[in-house]
């Protein structure tokens, strides 16, 4: 069974320094058909505005990944990370026992774009860590491309999560398929451009929920950014 989430129907939040569409139910957008899917609980698509950010703040227990499309990104953290985040680098932070933290966009003149992903562990009050890599077009062209997984699984940022996060990018006749397991779910998000998932299209933002699938495939893309979810039910 797919089922298709549209761009349009994601809630929104413009906070003027920053708008964000939430595909699940976060801070005060709710919609109980809307709380996550699997294991697989935020995806938020943020734009914040030049010199702008979120001040230092905590969060525990959760996998938290982000994936930025442009501009750039500020991150520090109590871990003594301080990192800057481009379009083609991946971050992960487990925040476990607690993390604290903030995020900004320095730039002037440039917002910063980026989507974060929130996934739940499989354990409570493991150690914070953070790890980021980056992940070139080339990697991702015309296939999905691992690049979050258990325990850094084919050279991903590791997660404590039974779940797997892939990336690719799709033109033309470019086409991959990717084999799901009996009992788990996915989650297709379509960052932009335009894609056909198991023959139906999406557009730019929208998501494809699978559920009782064999197999994902992807097709027809034209100027397609996609990310695929593995995820635990």
């Amino acid at each position: 069974m797919l089922t298709l989430r549209k761009a349009s129907e994601r809630g929104l939040a413009d906070h003027g320094w920053l708008k964000s569409l939430h595909s699940f139910s976060f801070a005060d957008y709710y919609d109980p058909r809307h709380m996550g899917w699997g294991n697989l609980r935020v995806i938020n698509e943020d734009r914040i505005a030049p010199g702008s950010g979120f001040g230092t703040h905590g969060h525990r227990d959760m996998e938290i990944i982000s994936y930025v499309l442009s501009g750039e990104l500020a991150h520090r953290d109590s871990m003594g990370n301080v990192q800057a985040i481009p379009p083609g680098e991946v971050q992960r932070m487990s925040a476990g026992s607690g993390v604290m933290h903030s995020e900004f966009n320095h730039a002037q003149g440039q917002e910063t774009h980026f989507l974060q992903i929130w996934i739940l562990p499989d354990a409570q009050g493991v150690s914070p860590s953070y790890e980021q890599t980056r992940v070139p077009d080339s990697a991702k062209r015309g296939r999905l491309h691992l690049i979050a997984a258990p325990m850094g699984q084919g050279g991903a940022v590791g997660m404590h999560a039974d779940a797997r996060l892939y990336a690719g990018l799709f033109d033309g006749d470019e086409a991959a398929r990717l084999a799901i397991a009996p009992g788990r779910k996915a989650y297709v998000h379509l960052v932009r451009g335009a894609l056909q998932v198991n023959g139906v299209a999406l557009a730019g933002g929208d998501a494809a929920l699978l559920q009782d699938e064999a197999q994902i495939a992807l097709a027809q893309g034209q100027g397609a950014e996609v990310l695929v979810f593995d995820l635990a039910p």
